[in-house]
């Protein structure tokens, strides 16, 4: 065979050789690592920006929640105080007897225990009444007890309320014992005066005697 001599300016060029791993050429592998970083650089931003998107949104609704939750917290809360308060108003105003009185044939301390829950509007008519029971206590020397068998919220708002209570009073006298128990229901309005619930004035609805 005969060989072609190779002139001086005409010299062979090989090919790079592919890579036997991932098939790409010498020249082009040594770029890989850089467009890699640059690519996991932009992932991880997309990353983070969607991961702020969705925190925000969660926690605007969780703000939204509570304050939803809180305003019906709140009013639950008023009526549980709306009947608490109520109950506490018949349960010391016909509440009463001879062991009140003092040496003057009055009772202070059933008069200050009923004025602690309801308004100096009502407490002013409340003085009459409660002149009233102090002469029948000391004259009869009679004994009343109330019992509170149920208390409901028929209207409230963010100062003012409308409760509903059922019950009896319970008479005693030194001789003839223990009278029948008289049953009451009584329409009682109430006010929040400085952030507490109190008496305004109560109406007998039916079935009540004074």
């Amino acid at each position: 065979m005969t060989m072609t001599p190779v002139r001086p300016d005409e010299q062979v060029h090989e090919e790079p050789e592919a890579d036997a791993g991932t098939g790409a050429a010498e020249g082009t592998s040594v770029r890989a690592p850089g467009f890699r970083l640059a690519l996991l650089v932009a992932l991880v931003v997309v990353l983070v920006a969607g991961v702020g998107s969705l925190t925000y949104l969660l926690s605007t609704r969780a703000v939204d929640a509570v304050g939803i939750g809180g305003d019906q917290a709140q009013l639950q809360g008023d009526r549980e105080a709306v009947m608490a308060q109520t109950e506490q108003f018949v349960l010391r105003f016909g509440t009463y007897g001879p062991d009140l009185l003092d040496e003057q044939g009055a009772m202070p301390d059933y008069r200050q225990r009923v004025k602690d829950v309801i308004t100096p509007k009502f407490a002013v008519s409340f003085d009459k009444q409660a002149g009233t029971a102090e002469e029948i206590v000391a004259k009869a020397d009679i004994s009343r007890t109330a019992d509170v068998f149920a208390t409901g919220v028929s209207s409230i708002d963010s100062d003012s309320a409308t409760a509903l209570v059922a019950g009896t009073f319970t008479d005693a006298y030194p001789k003839q014992g223990q009278l029948e128990p008289t049953p009451f229901r009584f329409e009682v309005t109430l006010v929040k005066v400085k952030g507490s619930w109190l008496v305004d004035n109560f109406t007998p609805v039916t079935g009540a005697e004074q």
